[in-house]
């Protein structure tokens, strides 16, 4: 029996295939173009969006874990996010493995508090309405009884070497270049980040736990409140530069989304932004109070280190 990764390839999948080989575990690594982690992975290529494709991936597996990363596009999303989720869904049920389905926040919308693992769903976006829509095919083969599964929730991410990430973008590559860090419409606002590693490192313990399944769990992030302007002084400080933020407003993204698909593709999650952004995993924390979690001021000296290892500017 193997545990195995559909969409291997993204950072939380590399630390997901690193834990579960700490943990004894046979892994298998399923996308296009796979690429070993571990020494003995097992690499499959195939289509998450051809049924037959996934049926092969998923023969054999105790655990499958769902970590694919769809162009960031509304069209695209609507178009393959549901047929991704049918084709895992039926593979699961056919081969009887379980489920864990790596998620986002974007189905809670918008929220006046702590993000918690049973604040109402209320998607303000194109994107949390299909994710809501593909979240609503998971719960409906768990009512029946068909998958069993659970759903492991991050924030926005931080961490060594994540590219997709607005920290790195925005913070840890402008520092490492001595410039200015950049963040979104308002300085002032509480906003969590998950550690890349620990997201991974997390998602394979509840894999790996009977009594986690049929559940929602919020990964494991500092409860520590951060503003942004504290992010950044903090960053400041570690990457050893004193740069003062530049503040970039919603009328300079529109204009910069003429040019940037990406950054147009943006602008429907800037509620993420305009208010404070605060995700709670209290209860990840005690179903594993022994999980060592990092906090911002270790994750973001281990993200200096890795700028320093590469041989970046600091």
């Amino acid at each position: 029996m193997v545990q195995t990764i559909l969409g291997a390839g993204g950072v939380i999948s590399k630390y997901a295939a690193l834990e579960l080989k700490k943990m004894g575990k046979q892994v298998r690594l399923v996308s296009r173009n796979p690429k070993k982690i571990n020494v003995d992975d097992e690499l499959f290529k195939a289509d998450l969006l051809n049924r037959q494709s996934v049926m092969d991936a998923v023969a054999g597996s105790e655990v499958v874990y769902l970590m694919a990363g769809l162009k960031y596009d509304t069209n695209t999303w609507n178009a393959e996010w549901p047929v991704v989720m049918r084709n895992t869904l039926d593979a699961c049920i056919k081969h009887n493995a379980a489920l864990v389905f790596f998620d986002n926040v974007y189905t809670y919308g918008i929220v006046d508090g702590l993000m918690t693992e049973s604040s109402p769903v209320k998607p303000s976006s194109e994107k949390g309405a299909i994710r809501t829509a593909i979240l609503n095919m998971l719960y409906s083969e768990m009512r029946a009884g068909k998958v069993k599964a659970l759903v492991a929730r991050s924030a926005d991410f931080y961490g060594p070497n994540t590219a997709n990430s607005m920290t790195q973008a925005l913070i840890f590559d402008n520092l490492a270049k001595n410039k200015s860090p950049q963040w979104l419409l308002g300085l002032h606002h509480i906003h969590s980040f998950t550690y890349t590693p620990d997201a991974g490192k997390a998602t394979a313990w509840l894999g790996n736990a009977p009594d986690a399944y049929g559940q929602v769990w919020h990964l494991p992030t500092d409860p520590q409140r951060f503003t942004g302007k504290q992010f950044i002084e903090l960053s400041n400080q570690i990457f050893q530069t004193h740069k003062k933020p530049t503040v970039i407003s919603r009328w300079m993204l529109r204009l910069i989304g003429f040019f940037m698909p990406v950054i147009r593709e943006s602008m429907e999650m800037l509620y993420q932004f305009d208010r404070d952004y605060m995700f709670d995993s209290t209860k990840f924390m005690a179903r594993f109070p022994e999980f060592p979690l990092t906090r911002y001021n270790q994750g973001i000296k281990e993200i200096a280190d890795s700028y320093r290892s590469k041989g970046k500017n600091l």
